[in-house]
């Protein structure tokens, strides 16, 4: 057994300049998970995305599947040309507000025009929500982000066909954005998040729109006169890129958005300065990667989910500036990048399900077929070549994927102390423990440190929801609770993350600023596979400390709560299951539970609880598998059981442990029944 430096890992705040030593040191990242990547003949795992016109016209010429393909494309262009126009008076709205109110599921968006085609909206579990304006501004988000994309369409389109009337129409949306920009009123600027956005409710929906709009432009060339080209850079693209440049001046998967957004429009209008900014900037692409990408290759926002999405928000500069020729200028970050997409096979548990910190949606997989293959054109591998090769689109077509080499085995996930992300993997026998037990920073911080989610013998034990959308009142009422994740609750919250939003009151070694919250380590060892973990501010005035191991073919969690304020709480836990529990005929109903608790508790149903002395005793059916809850803690506590919200619409059952003190211990073990 291995025992670890008590010390934190020293972090900037979002303002500091950067550090002389790197945050997050990544040494030759083009080594990293050297079996997935393919290297090229001058030795480097990326490559310069290109389009052959040529022979895509020729493609479409003599392959009937893509002849079936074409005709398709023109159909739904067809389609939406003749149905579709945008409106200066649709107001766009925040895409996280299209959530039914009944179940927090995500609404089903439509092309008919609410108000107008249809009278309301629904998602698969919610047949009828009524349109209001928040979901009508919602609607407009989903349509004006599809309307630039068959912009995009169009260009392409055209320039494959030499069809005139596509380009036309391209262009024309073009000159309507620009001729009306202006018209789209703007935030105020208390609200950083959205300061500027005009044509989307936020700069990163901003963002998104400006690089449909830099591409639209490039694809149709010289086929609209230099007046014209010049009327879209000083109407939009220019006010555009001021509106971003002001923006999130931080490390953040916003900021590599914006700063890739950016790039993308100075490699059209061959801007250098503005390139240079885009890349070298304060807050610039290269700064994102090196300090916003942890040594363990996770983004630094802690969700696991944003590992993809700012994968995806470089490929788009990665593939413009391939096509532009610069893309050797991007190698240090095309190659961290592509371990944003490696590093998590790592982690994924035995059903290929990744753990789910911070505030993600329902749990990713890995690896991600899909995303693979949107990256091939950059990042070739073996399995994004494969699917791939299964694909008729514009990507395939104008950059064919070559025969993919055999498919590598996935990687052996192992017991792993992340440290840099303040994480650990425990794998023994049939157990795969996930545990998350400090954060970076405040942005997608959940109160959660401390939590864990578990797998037995492939088996889904307990796993972590993420979060429905954000303008859905069960998101902060909810899923971003301590009371939604497996711990320690001190009056039914969980950690107290008031202290993160105020960096300026962080505590400092050698006057930099670290996060209270990244918690430490007091031990950590492979075999046994154990893991402990304290948080001495788990809020102002209590100290939480969790010992994680595996021994044979149980899984042992202890925990240790500990307040200084000289007064009695109720102190306890939460232990969110996906299975059955069977529960005792001491337990009955409890219909004034949620009384006098924190918001999470009023989600619950069917709570049944009971009181117990020193021990407790649970079966739990997963399936064909039962296992043993058992639950220690010295003298008298509460137990309760209910149905809780799972990844919506679905629930899951929880057991909710309390007791009353300044002080307390739990120890729960986890095994198979006999």
């Amino acid at each position: 057994m291995r025992a670890l430096p008590l010390s934190f890992l020293l972090l900037a705040s979002f303002a500091a300049a950067a550090p002389a030593a790197p945050r997050f040191p990544k040494p030759d990242p083009a080594a990293q998970f050297r079996d997935w990547k393919i290297y090229a003949a001058a030795g480097q795992p990326w490559r310069a995305a290109r389009e052959d016109w040529a022979g895509a016209r020729e493609r479409v010429a003599s392959d009937p599947a893509w002849q079936k393909w074409l005709a398709r494309e023109h159909a739904e262009l067809d389609a939406w040309i003749s149905r579709h126009r945008d409106r200066v008076e649709w107001i766009a709205g925040w895409s996280h507000d299209g959530i039914s109110p009944k179940d927090a599921s995500r609404l089903t968006w439509v092309d008919r025009i609410p108000g107008e085609e249809i009278d309301h909206f629904s998602s698969p579990s919610d047949p009828h929500v009524s349109i209001t304006p928040k979901l009508h501004a919602w609607w407009v988000v989903g349509f004006r982000d599809r309307h630039l994309a068959m912009m995009v369409r169009a260009a392409k389109l055209s320039r494959l066909t030499g069809e005139p009337r596509y380009a036309d129409w391209a262009a024309a949306q073009l000159d309507f954005y620009a001729d009306n920009y202006l018209k789209w009123p703007s935030p105020p600027e208390n609200a950083p998040t959205r300061t500027g956005a005009r044509l989307f409710w936020q700069t990163l929906s901003e963002a998104n729109g400006l690089i449909k709009f830099a591409d639209t432009a490039r694809l149709l060339g010289e086929t609209v006169t230099a007046d014209r080209r010049a009327a879209w850079t000083e109407k939009l693209f220019r006010p555009e890129v001021a509106v971003l440049n002001k923006n999130f001046q931080a490390i953040h998967n916003i900021a590599v958005w914006q700063r890739g957004a950016v790039a993308q429009v100075a490699l059209l209008l061959g801007d250098e300065a503005m390139w240079r900014e885009a890349l070298d900037g304060r807050f610039g692409l290269r700064r994102q990667m090196a300090e916003g990408v942890t040594s363990d290759y996770l983004w630094w926002e802690q969700s696991l989910g944003y590992n993809a999405y700012v994968a995806q928000a470089t490929l788009s500069l990665f593939t413009a500036a391939g096509l532009h020729g610069r893309a050797a200028e991007l190698a240090d970050e095309l190659n961290i990048a592509q371990n944003l997409l490696l590093s998590l096979l790592t982690l994924r548990f035995p059903d290929g399900k990744l753990p789910n910190p911070a505030d993600s949606g329902a749990p990713g997989t890995a690896p991600d077929r899909s995303l693979f293959a949107s990256a091939y054109r950059v990042f070739p591998t073996a399995l994004g070549l494969q699917a791939a090769a299964e694909r008729r689109d514009w990507d395939t077509l104008l950059d064919p994927p070559p025969a993919a080499p055999t498919l590598p085995e996935l990687p052996v996930v192992t017991t792993r102390l992340l440290e840099s992300s303040r994480m650990a993997v425990l794998k023994s026998g049939p157990w795969q423990v996930f545990v998350h037990y400090g954060q970076l920073q405040r942005s997608h911080a959940q109160p959660e440190a401390l939590n864990w989610s578990a797998s037995f013998d492939g088996i889904d034990v307990s796993h972590d929801t993420g979060t429905t959308g954000y303008g859905s009142p069960m998101h902060r009422g909810y899923f971003a609770r301590g009371a939604n994740h497996n711990v320690p609750l001190i009056d039914g919250e969980g950690e107290d993350l008031a202290a993160l939003n105020d960096a300026k009151q962080w505590p400092r070694v050698d006057g930099i600023p670290q996060s209270p919250q990244l918690g430490r380590v007091l031990e950590f060892s492979a075999a046994p596979a154990r893991l402990s973990v304290e948080q001495p501010r788990y809020t102002p005035h209590a100290r939480a400390r969790r010992t994680i191991e595996i021994s044979g073919d149980a899984f042992v969690d202890r925990v240790e709560l500990a307040t200084d304020d000289g007064h009695p709480h109720a102190l306890g836990f939460t232990l969110q299951l996906e299975g059955a529990a069977q529960l005792g005929s001491e337990f009955s109903a409890a219909p004034d539970f949620a009384h006098g608790r924190p918001e999470p508790f009023g989600y619950w149903r069917e709570v049944r609880g009971a009181t117990f002395r020193d021990r407790a005793v649970v079966p739990v059916r997963f399936g064909a598998r039962t296992l043993i809850v058992e639950i220690e803690c010295a003298g008298e506590f509460r137990l309760w059981h209910g149905d809780t919200p799972d990844v919506p619409p679905r629930r899951r059952e929880t057991l909710f442990l309390e007791t009353r003190g300044a002080a307390a211990n739990f120890t729960t073990r986890i095994f198979p029944a006999k």
